[in-house]
């Protein structure tokens, strides 16, 4: 159960940094998005703030929307 709360979680951070950014991206991009954007706002910002599903959000959201910068950024670049 702890795998599909994570899951939904890192959905709904991948969908914020998606509508901060507004970039629209589908529900498996938000996912990804929001689990990866976790790994890189905690490895910037630290591990501080409100705690959901072991990921800290505030530093989650922020490190959502860099990494939805940076792949929409490389997607302009490829396509």
């Amino acid at each position: 159960m702890g795998t599909i709360w994570m899951l939904i979680i890192g959905a709904v951070i991948g969908a914020i940094g998606g509508a901060i950014t507004k970039t629209s991206m589908g529900w498996i991009a938000n996912i990804l998005a929001g689990l990866a954007g976790s790994w890189v706002g905690e490895a910037i910002l630290g591990n501080w703030g409100p705690h959901l599903a072991g990921m800290a959000l505030i530093p989650s959201i922020i490190g959502a929307i860099i990494v939805v910068i940076v792949v929409s950024w490389v997607m302009k670049k490829i396509g």
